[in-house]
């Protein structure tokens, strides 16, 4: 069957017409009394100018309309389109009150006429090409062509309107990733090989817009087009459901269509699996996990595209810009996971054109695809705002080293992972994972937000009371859901004091033990196959468990600041527009305090000098490290404090 959208090519439509005036001639005639012959040799010759069958003729073949089913099924059309055809069948029915199409009219003058064409079974009935009131008996009843079937054989086949409200049509993608064309091309051959009934698709991953594209690939190598049903949209109620079902069915013959239904998450309704049990023709479901269906099924997994995918997807996307954009593109493959559709929606926003310079357009390009998943973390996390930099950061010389190191392992893991091939040996030990360790305050939260501005990265810290659930199973799921959107928005995760989740594992006694070990052994597993960067935090690296340290990249320890390295966080540590007076850093530098302390002390202390309406001075910054030391527990010792005022 040939697709069509509205009135199809002149050429068909001009010659449908004419067919269906002839059949509707061949109507007339036979109400008239005559053997509907002479309309024959019209209907033939424009039988003769088509390419493809007629509406009415293809109909019946889809359907399987006995000849005297395609009698009555023309007969109401008739009385539709044609006053006389009406006129006729009132006259024929005694008298003008009933200018109407009556089964028992049919039984009358139309040809091999049988009991059984307007039983419940049959196809006029069955897809309710035909509706008969129910205000009168069988033979009285009226007949009406249900509106939808009228338009098609008319030649017009926009969409049934009761159905236009719940269906999406979905065009065949125009780019694809090779590796979804190729699983399109092999869903495509196997339905082919199939015989009726057809089982149903499994589309199943954490690509939606690709399984969307896969699903419209298939549908075009059937020749068919695709429409997109949301699961939750269809109805809990039978009757309503049974009705959906088999106005989608009709229409799914009557334009050659397919059908997918996508599921919003993991979780399925009773209303949406009977549907999907019950259906019949080309269907797809798409849904993180497969379904439970009792149906004979087609399952396939519909990845994200890979890295290097991604990388040659952005450089047709950009078109002209691609050269100017340079290793932009390859940082862009690298940091984030988006499908093929969100590639190409991306790239639109590069409004400048081939005129921008390349600096504004690759700032532009990546600000959208940091902001394009923010929303999928946000229950689960907190992003912090990246303003330290490397000048910020006060540690002796090794612990930079290792820092900028994990900047440079984040920035060329499309090269190593993907070029070099080591991707290809399993995920196992691809991700980065760091460990910060040391006292409060030493540096560990801004470490992680220079190497979030150095990577131009979005940085997240897991809130750990959201992420961590007391059901069994809720905790890995939360995780998983960590771990798949940050994978996506390429976001750096910091686990905050970490050992609270992933401290020793503790001795199995009972079934709470064993399925907490079960959460730290599952997070062990994602975090070597998360290919981005996840940073942990502790303030107690040994109640970390020994294994846990072994799977981690690098291990970085934060020491607290000598006198040297506290003076020049106090050089640092107020802003340029402070106005200061008689401030000695050196002096400052014997606090015994880390760095979050010392910047507690001097914010502290400056609105103790605003309140004042004075600079900051030694008497300000004495009073609030008095306070900082009375929140520890800690009175100042006089060897810190000697010749302050």
């Amino acid at each position: 069957m040939s697709v069509a959208t509205g009135i199809r090519n002149t050429t068909w439509s001009e010659a449908n017409q004419r067919v269906l005036s002839g059949e509707l001639a061949r109507i007339k005639e036979l109400l008239e009394g005559g053997d509907g012959r002479a309309a024959e040799a019209a209907i033939a010759a424009a039988r003769q100018a088509m390419e493809q069958p007629a509406a009415i003729d293809r109909l019946c073949a889809d359907f399987g309309l006995s000849p005297f089913e395609r009698e009555l099924l023309l007969l109401t059309a008739g009385v539709e389109m044609d006053g006389e055809i009406a006129a006729l069948c009132a006259h024929s029915q005694a008298g003008n009150q009933r200018p109407w199409a009556s089964f028992g009219l049919a039984l009358a003058v139309l040809g091999e006429p049988h009991w059984s064409a307007l039983s419940p079974g049959r196809p006029l009935r069955h897809w309710r090409l035909i509706e008969a009131s129910d205000d009168a008996t069988v033979v009285n009843a009226r007949l009406r062509i249900d509106e939808r079937v009228l338009h098609h054989l008319a030649g017009v086949d926009d969409p049934d309107p009761r159905l236009t409200p719940l269906l999406l049509p979905v065009p065949c993608p125009t780019v694809m990733a090779p590796s979804q064309a190729l699983l399109a091309e092999r869903i495509a051959e196997a339905l082919q090989r199939r015989g009726s009934p057809l089982p149903l698709v499994q589309l199943t991953g954490n690509d939606g817009p690709g399984q969307r594209d896969v699903a419209a690939a298939v549908a075009a190598q059937l020749g068919l087009r695709l429409f997109v049903l949301a699961a939750d949209d269809i109805p809990a109620n039978p009757m309503e459901r049974h009705a959906l079902e088999r106005l989608w069915e009709r229409e799914a013959s009557l334009i050659s269509a397919a059908l997918l239904v996508e599921q919003q998450d993991a979780t399925t309704g009773h209303a949406a699996l009977t549907f999907l049990e019950r259906v019949v023709g080309v269907t797809l479901v798409a849904g993180p996990e497969p379904l439970p269906c009792r149906r004979d099924d087609l399952r396939a997994a519909v990845p994200k595209p890979t890295r290097t995918e991604q990388r040659a997807l952005w450089q047709q996307a950009v078109g002209q810009a691609a050269p100017k954009l340079g290793p932009v593109l390859e940082g862009l493959a690298a940091e984030f996971r988006f499908s093929s559709d969100e590639i190409q929606r991306l790239a639109r926003s590069l409004s400048g054109g081939a005129s921008e310079p390349a600096e504004a357009g690759a700032a532009q390009l990546w600000r959208a695809c940091r902001g394009h998943h923010r929303s999928q973390l946000g229950h689960l996390a907190q992003r912090i705002e990246s303003a330290a930099c490397w000048d910020d950061l006060i540690l002796p010389e090794a612990q930079q080293d290792t820092l900028r190191q994990i900047a440079s392992q984040v920035q060329h893991r499309l090269t190593v992972y993907e070029h070099w091939g080591f991707a290809s040996q399993g995920n196992r030990g691809l991700g980065i994972s760091v460990l910060f360790a040391g006292e409060s305050g030493t540096g560990k939260t801004m470490a992680a937000e220079v190497l979030a501005r150095e990577l131009q990265l979005d940085l997240y810290r897991i809130n750990l009371a959201a992420v961590v659930s007391k059901y069994i199973g809720e905790t890995e799921k939360n995780l998983a859901q960590v771990f798949e959107a940050a994978e996506d928005s390429g976001a750096i995760l910091l686990f905050d004091e970490a050992d609270a989740l992933f401290g020793k594992r503790s001795e199995v006694k009972d079934s709470h033990d064993r399925h907490a070990n079960i959460e730290v052994s599952y997070l062990l597993q994602r975090m070597e196959s998360y290919r981005g960067l996840a940073i942990l935090t502790t303030n107690q690296k040994d109640a970390l468990d020994t294994a846990f340290q072994r799977r981690l990249r690098f291990v970085v320890s934060f020491p607290f600041p000598d006198a040297e390295q506290r003076a020049a966080i106090w050089r640092r540590v107020f802003p340029a527009g402070t106005p200061l007076d008689g401030v000695d850093p050196n002096q400052l530098a014997r606090l015994q305090m880390a760095g979050g302390n010392i910047r507690n002390i001097a914010l502290a202390a400056a609105f103790l000098a605003a309140e004042a309406g004075t600079p900051v001075g030694m008497e300000q910054l004495f009073a609030a490290a008095q306070s900082e030391a009375s929140k520890r527990e800690r009175p100042l010792a006089a060897a810190e404090t000697r010749g302050w005022p």
